[in-house]
């Protein structure tokens, strides 16, 4: 829910986001090109879009911001004249699904059941430290109205098109959309090309628990399959490795600290993630996802082990 999110980063100083003041939003041009098969990728502002197009229409995953949601709609018009059938959101902060309430309209949302109930009650999202903000209960046309619980399997344009929930990753409402047939993968935010991850812990996201969820699904998918990320460019696998390498390598030398009794400012004063700060960006900078990792070690302690 990046609008809330705006209003408390601004403040933090030093943290700059991705997205832009709403008043902006007008200036934004909505790009899109063809990944593969019938799988395309628009681009805006807010998390990637993927639309698979073909002979029955469009199933689409992510829909950005609100205001954005008619020249989504218009770069679709410059492919296709089929209609939306149905949107897949692959969780509930709002640069991923703002535009529900518009494209609702004419076709259903699909999500994980923790992205109904989160976009329906109010809360908290954040870090647990310095990012905290208000997820603010959305109008009734915004929310999903068909959900699911582990799966669900979309059968339009030739494609078995799978929705599979990741638990506890990014948020506790994480879903995947795996295209077979053109042999593309959506990851939503549990896997990004812009520097470190955000994760919500105060919605029940965990850096370990991304990592369990990245390390248990990179085996199920072709070892050549092209990987849309949250945010960023167009990916592989070899990509989403070593995301999950830098993942658990900081988790560990963060659990290492705490082991040792340290606080987060002694963890910071010794740049603990300093051979890591390469991967520093506009969202969440290097002290920041130290503040991250050292939340979710307090909470959840000990690494990540795959047992095969």
């Amino acid at each position: 829910m990046w609008k809330q999110f705006l209003v408390v980063v601004t403040l933090l100083g030093g943290f700059v986001p991705r997205v832009q003041a709403q008043d902006d939003l007008s200036k934004v041009h909505i790009e899109i090109s063809k990944v593969a098969g019938n799988v395309y990728l628009l681009v805006g502002e807010g998390g990637n879009i993927a639309a698979d197009i073909g002979d029955d229409g469009i199933v689409l995953v992510d829909d950005q911001y609100a205001p954005l949601a008619g020249r989504i709609q218009a770069a679709l018009k410059g492919i296709t004249d089929k209609p939306i059938r149905f949107v897949i959101n692959t969780h509930y902060h709002d640069d991923h699904t703002d535009g529900n309430q518009y494209f609702q309209i004419q076709a259903p949302v699909i999500a994980h059941d923790n992205v109904r109930r989160r976009l329906e009650t109010s809360g908290e999202s954040g870090n647990r430290g310095s990012i905290s903000f208000a997820a603010n209960p959305q109008p009734k046309g915004t929310l999903p109205i068909l959900t699911f619980d582990h799966e669900v399997t979309i059968h339009l344009n030739g494609e078995d098109i799978k929705v599979m929930h990741l638990q506890n990753g990014h948020t506790d409402g994480d879903s995947i959309v795996y295209f077979p047939k053109s042999n593309v993968v959506h990851m939503g935010d549990d896997f990004l090309r812009i520097g470190f991850p955000f994760v919500d812990l105060a919605a029940a996201g965990s850096v370990r628990g991304l990592i369990a969820a990245l390390e248990e699904l990179i085996p199920t998918l072709p070892p050549d399959v092209i990987v849309i990320p949250g945010h960023g460019v167009v990916s592989n696998l070899d990509d989403v490795r070593t995301f999950v390498k830098m993942l658990k390598e900081t988790r560990a030398v963060v659990d290492r600290g705490v082991k040792q009794g340290k606080t987060l400012d002694q963890l910071k004063h010794e740049k603990i993630l300093d051979p890591w700060k390469d991967w520093s960006g506009q969202w969440i900078t290097t002290d920041i996802y130290l503040e991250t990792l050292y939340n979710d070690v307090v909470r959840n302690p000990g690494t990540f082990v795959k047992h095969n």
